[in-house]
């Protein structure tokens, strides 16, 4: 499948601000699932700064912008050709040890509702990777899907103890369930394809990823209760969306930030 990107986010200030800097995580990751057959990264008016890849092997560059300036602009286009490799992400070459991944940050910190679903889930698994499917459709089950129930901020527990949220909040709760039972588990951000049926949620996606020992990382949508395949481009990841956010970055001055969002994936014709 070759998938193509239109993604175009811009914040506005309400006064001009001194300047910006930005650090953008929004290039996909190398894998035997994706092959990247072109694609751009700009920032209107803005300066390159260097790139490198850290050590989960994603690429990261820097941005800078001088003022006076009232808006600031991160265009992304592309085109990708993906396989379905069943979430498996093999062929990712990275240096940060799957232990690492044991930590927990404040979203994805289990409490004794997480605690009590993942012990529930994990009882009677044949295997680590039985487990983690387990875990998975555990959250898809507790977690309905519906936008505009919770925030940035909402932490897994929340989420859970709501039984509703969006995509971070269902990679979020896997990630704390994981960790219950000892799994390393980290947060993916990436894009996917909505057919025309309206199969999936959101062009603009995430998703966890759960290590599983003789296999490596294996993704799991908990939100569309299914493991990532053709139709997903993976970015990056980290402990969780913070970390792993596409964009991060700083504006200089006393102005107040708005934010517009437009992502549209499509399917291109082999």
């Amino acid at each position: 499948m070759i998938l193509t990107v239109s993604h175009a986010t811009t914040y506005r200030y309400s006064a001009p601000m001194r300047g910006a800097v930005q650090s953008l995580r929004l290039f996909p990751a190398r894998f035997e699932g994706q092959n990247v057959l072109d694609w751009q990264v700009e920032v209107p008016s803005g300066i390159r700064g260097g790139s490198f890849r850290d050590g989960a092997g994603d690429k990261i560059e820097g941005w800078s912008l001088r003022g006076p300036i009232t808006e600031v602009s991160v265009h992304v286009s592309g085109r990708v050709e993906t396989q379905d490799l069943h979430g498996v992400l093999r062929g990712h070459r990275e240096v940060v040890p799957a232990a690492a991944y044991l930590r927990t940050s404040p979203p994805t910190e289990a409490d004794a509702a997480l605690s009590d679903l993942a012990v529930a889930a994990g009882a009677g698994a044949q295997d680590l990777l039985d487990r983690a499917h387990r875990l998975a459709a555990a959250v898809t089950a507790a977690i309905v899907y519906r936008p505009g129930v919770t925030h940035e901020h909402t932490t897994a527990a929340e989420a859970l103890a709501l039984g509703e949220g969006v995509c971070q909040d269902h990679a979020h709760a896997l990630i704390a369930a994981a960790h219950v039972l000892d799994m390393p588990a980290r947060y993916v951000s990436g894009y996917l394809f909505s057919d025309a049926q309206g199969a999936a949620h959101e062009a603009a996606h995430a998703w966890a990823e759960l290590w599983v020992e003789g296999l490596g990382w294996v993704g799991f949508d908990a939100a569309n209760a299914c493991c990532p395949d053709a139709r997903y481009i993976r970015l990056g990841s980290g402990f969780d969306a913070r970390d792993a956010a596409p964009i991060r970055g700083l504006a200089l001055g006393e102005g107040l930030e708005s934010l517009d969002v437009a992502v549209a994936v499509g399917q291109a014709q082999q």
